[in-house]
């Protein structure tokens, strides 16, 4: 990563409102009590909201993992990254806003200025989204099929980002330092006229899954991706048409409930996940075989 001279320091960085960060990250605070802005945690998976942003003081906890601090701190988590790339991503306008300083805004208003505005959508084309892409282990080729590049609108700033559009056409939106997405959301599916589709948690599983297919025949299915897990229930509905649902869900503690629901459910819905075992999901998979060619076992891949 380049530098820039004029990037913040790191005492500016820490007036950043970490409450009108986190929403512009996609996340919203589950309740609020006095100068507490309490959240599900956006460092782990849980049931119980246990992150806590104190506002009047800009410094949050998360109880789930005993750790807190600055907006530096959580930075480095959050996007597994150092202090001097950190400090380069909340000055580099091409990628992530910066948020108003504390008391500037309550949090509705900042909730609501952050929402996501689409103004536009082009060929996938920037250099910088097509070397994430890249990093990603992503074709170019698979990526152009199925994405856009789209430019959207935070608090009256043009940004962009990597899109994946979804039934309603809403956007999810990805680039190297942002992961959020447009309204109305909704679930992605593709549909050939199939009795068998294969199920995704986002859409860079679904992509991962494209890259690996090609090693492979073809299989004639459908595809169904969730942008969220929350759209589980949801898509039964879609599900329910099909002969066969493979589901290729993420190797975590949501993922493997919603498998071992589906499972509970019916017989057709066959839990695909070995594929990538000891892997997070498919594109770590991914970048695994591409990093450790030795290691690929084409016999062992068993697609659709």
């Amino acid at each position: 990563m380049n530098f820039r001279k004029n990037r913040l320091s790191t005492g500016q960085a820490k007036q950043i409102d970490l409450v009108a960060y986190l929403a512009l990250l996609g996340y919203k605070s589950s309740k609020v009590r006095n100068n507490s802005h309490w959240y599900y945690s956006p460092l782990h998976q849980e049931k119980t909201p246990s992150f806590v942003v104190n506002r009047s003081k800009n410094v949050w906890y998360d109880f789930g993992i005993g750790k807190g601090g600055s907006i530096i701190d959580f930075g480095i988590l959050y996007h597994k990254t150092t202090i001097p790339e950190l400090l380069q991503l909340l000055s580099d306008g091409n990628f992530l806003p910066l948020v108003q300083r504390p008391g500037s805004t309550n949090a509705e208003k900042t909730e609501e200025t952050g929402k996501i505005k689409i103004v536009g959508n082009s060929k996938l084309s920037s250099p910088s989204l097509l070397s994430y892409i890249e990093s990603r282990g992503i074709p170019l080729a698979t990526a152009e099929q199925y994405c856009r590049e789209v430019r959207f609108e935070i608090s009256g700033k043009n940004y962009f980002g990597i899109g994946f559009q979804n039934d309603s056409g809403g956007y999810e939106i990805r680039n190297p330092y942002f992961k959020s997405g447009s309204s109305p959301k909704d679930i992605t599916t593709l549909s050939i006229g199939s009795d068998s589709i294969a199920v995704f948690e986002g859409f860079f599983d679904f992509l991962s899954y494209q890259a690996i297919r090609e090693e492979l025949p073809r299989p004639s299915t459908d595809y169904l991706i969730l942008n969220s897990l929350s759209f589980f229930e949801k898509a039964l509905v879609p599900l329910k048409e099909y002969q066969s649902v493979h589901l290729y869900l993420d190797n975590n503690d949501a993922g493997r409930k919603c498998t071992e629901k589906a499972l509970s459910i019916s017989a057709k819905f066959k839990d695909e996940s070995g594929l990538y075992r000891g892997h997070e999901d498919l594109n770590d998979f991914l970048l695994a075989r591409r990093n450790n060619p030795f290691k690929k076992q084409r016999k062992g891949l068993r697609i659709g």
